[in-house]
């Protein structure tokens, strides 16, 4: 299965974790893509899309990922497999990794199939768009209060992914 890591990454950390990400997975640098600076149309190349974001504000999409969004919507993506990853903050409680969901939302129509789901029971939290309130819609990184937890997460998750 042929597989693309998409990242959006304002300060680092996500595009640090996309690349964590391919290594655990096999995934080539080649394979590896900034959202700010990929055309959408090469998704198309990929059976299993990994897509991820670092949430912003008041639980918004890293900006990089809006237009993206927009042109990977247009795409009939039928068939094809799609896994989310995002960082955030536990302590915005409220927002935590919004981002996860906003990508769910507006890909879930997309004819994808979304795999990668992640026990909620395993964060604080009060509320956030990328849960359903008993799993998570993917990996949720918190690398500001919790890095310790990020390399366990992320072999438990590429193994999930991987399968």
């Amino acid at each position: 299965m042929k597989t693309g890591i998409y990242y959006g990454s304002a300060t680092g950390t996500t595009a640090e974790i996309a690349r964590r990400i391919a290594s655990m997975t096999g995934v080539s640098d080649a394979d590896i893509h900034d959202v700010a600076d990929t055309a959408p149309h090469t998704a198309g190349d990929y059976d299993l899309l990994i897509l991820g974001s670092s949430t912003w504000g008041n639980g918004e999409l890293e900006d990089d990922w809006y237009d993206f969004l927009d042109g990977l919507r247009a795409l009939d993506l039928t068939g094809k497999k799609i896994a989310l990853f995002g960082c955030g903050d536990e302590t915005m409680s409220d927002t935590f990794c919004n981002a996860v969901g906003i990508l769910y939302d507006r890909l879930k129509d997309t004819g994808a199939t979304f795999i990668g789901e992640f026990p909620a029971d395993e964060y604080h939290f009060d509320k956030s768009a990328a849960s359903d309130g008993a799993v998570m819609r993917g990996l949720l990184l918190d690398e500001v209060n919790h890095p310790e937890l990020t390399t366990a997460r992320l072999r438990r998750w590429t193994e999930l992914i991987k399968s």
